[in-house]
């Protein structure tokens, strides 16, 4: 972090979360994983915040340790994946989550993972080169499609890796919107509602994934993301230098997004 000039990290468990199969061991564990973040943040003053991990998709559970981490350890926000053993995040099992979360005005870091069938549609490659960035867009347009984002407004979500697939697909997403089964002409257009969105730089952001993602939705909602530790540390630093940049722009968006950090830099 000194390295590379980052004053504060952002600690979250990415893919496959902490829901194994089992509630109360995924309890547990995330329970586990929050206290020892919530540690470090305390160690270590100003460098680093925490997005608290729940056992989704155990919907009961997930909402105590939301109501733990959040009011108890001072989680800055909550990290889910784009889908939880099958479930996609527009599910409306979920919405007692999302509700809670929106009552709350929380911070929701949404972390690609692997899709059901990934054993097919990854042909053998590795699941992240690809099926994580579509695994982002599949889950977006469900949280369009099912009307999550306009229900809960005050949810502030982050999205990896640019946007992935986003900003390429978001007119298409609109334009099939219009012929899906109750379609509601009233409810903003697609790339509206996708600009409301957060997204970090995370993965290979240049040269073309920053100019497509801030043609799309602008430059007021991207952060900086460095993937680490799943993008080596030499993968990060060469990263970190060709985004150097935007390190004003995505610094100034991560205090508004984060007040509090703005106090320690």
């Amino acid at each position: 972090m000194d390295e590379g000039g980052i004053g504060t990290a952002m600690l979250s468990v990415s893919s496959p979360g902490t829901h194994f199969g089992d509630d109360r061991a995924a309890r547990d564990l995330s329970h586990e994983v929050n206290e020892y973040a919530a540690d470090l943040v305390r160690r270590h003053p100003g460098r680093f915040g925490h997005f608290a991990s729940v056992p989704l998709p155990d919907v009961d559970g997930a909402l105590a340790e939301i109501d733990y981490a959040l009011d108890v350890l001072g989680a800055d926000g909550v990290a889910v994946e784009t889908n939880t053993r099958g479930h996609y995040l527009g599910d409306q099992r979920f919405e007692p989550v999302w509700a809670e979360l929106d009552r709350r005005r929380a911070v929701v870091f949404v972390h690609p993972t692997s899709p059901p069938g990934h054993e097919a549609v990854s042909l053998g490659r590795p699941r992240p080169m690809l099926e994580f960035l579509f695994d982002s867009a599949r889950t977006v347009s469900d949280l369009v499609f099912t009307g999550v984002l306009m229900r809960h407004p005050d949810i502030e979500w982050i999205f990896t890796h640019g946007g992935g697939a986003l900003p390429l697909l978001a007119e298409r997403m609109e334009l099939f919107r219009g012929l899906l089964p109750g379609h509601d002409p009233n409810v903003p257009p697609v790339p509206d509602q996708l600009r409301r969105l957060w997204f970090d730089l995370a993965g290979t952001p240049l040269p073309h994934q920053i100019p497509a993602l801030t043609a799309a939705f602008g430059a007021d909602h991207v952060l900086y993301g460095s993937d680490y530790c799943w993008t080596p540390a030499d993968a990060t630093a060469r990263q970190l230098a060709s985004v150097d940049t935007w390190r004003s722009v995505t610094t100034g968006n991560a205090h508004r997004l984060f007040p509090r950090l703005a106090a320690h830099h």
